[in-house]
């Protein structure tokens, strides 16, 4: 597919997420057996890696996901996917897999080749996911990682990969808590991301005036702004706030409202086979 029909294909799949809401006929689902691990096809490598944060003041450790047929040779784009507020660096890991459910989109040649970093976004120095995971210093934590990953992780990673290091070629998304600080950081940052997803966001999500307060120019710098969250998730407000937002101010952005669904695996898990496909192209 050449460019130019990569880009329309974009912009109308765009378009019809942007016009569906609780219809959910215009959107493909996730098919049977996508996150099923295939022995047959070649498959990605996750690694631990440890970087200084300048921003905590220690070492941190973040999951870095390659994919099959990686090169040191080749230049990638890079996605940052982010856990919940009960979670860390390996909750994507241990409840997702999304190794399995990138290695099987590689495989059907659907998604562009990249890397995953899958961060611990608790920013402080005792990031375990253990005790009062709502003590305020752990909530604040998850506000802090901002800095952690625009001053610390993100120069580590493009310092020590072969990665494109333009927001063209960046991505954030994340799950409940990490859903609402993608929207926040990404958003935030649009010098620094492109590409934003948010998956069932949690009550830490931004007001979405507050979120993008210049529609233009957020239209001029997004290439892909995804909602997504289960419609019997009890945090469902939160997207469909800013899911009509986005339609008042005619901001284009994927809108996937997954029937019956609750807040988690089933849902996030979807809503990443869905979203990694539209990256980077």
């Amino acid at each position: 597919m050449n460019k130019i029909n990569q880009f329309t294909f974009l912009l109308f799949v765009l378009l019809v997420l942007s016009l569906s809401s609780h219809s959910q006929s215009a959107v493909e689902e996730a098919p049977q057996g996508y996150d099923v691990l295939r022995s047959e096809i070649p498959h990605g490598k996750i690694d631990t890696i440890t970087y200084n944060s300048s921003t905590v003041g220690t070492n941190r450790k973040a999951l870095v996901y390659t994919p099959p047929g990686y090169s040191k040779d080749k230049k990638y784009p890079v996605l940052y996917l982010l856990h919940g507020i009960g979670g860390d660096e390996k909750e994507w890991l241990n409840g997702g897999h999304p190794e399995v459910i990138l290695d099987n989109l590689y495989a059907e040649k659907k998604v562009e080749p990249m890397i995953v970093v899958l961060p611990n976004g608790r920013a402080m120095k005792d990031d375990r996911a253990g005790g009062n995971i709502m003590a305020p210093d752990k909530v604040q934590a998850f506000a802090t990682f901002e800095r952690d990953l625009l001053d610390d992780l993100i120069p580590y990673i493009e310092k020590s990969f072969p990665v494109i290091n333009d927001r063209e070629h960046r991505a954030i998304a994340g799950l409940s808590m990490g859903g609402g600080q993608s929207l926040n950081f990404g958003l935030g940052n649009l010098d620094k991301f492109a590409w934003v997803g948010g998956f069932s966001s949690a009550p830490n999500t931004k007001s979405p005036e507050v979120l993008i307060p210049d529609p233009e120019k957020a239209k001029q710098q997004l290439k892909l702004l995804w909602i997504s969250c289960g419609d019997k998730d009890g945090l469902f407000r939160f997207s469909q706030r800013t899911h009509d937002y986005l339609v008042t101010n005619n901001i284009p952005h994927g809108y996937h409202v997954i029937p019956d669904g609750l807040h988690d695996f089933n849902v996030w898990k979807s809503s990443l086979f869905l979203f990694s496909q539209l990256l980077f192209k």
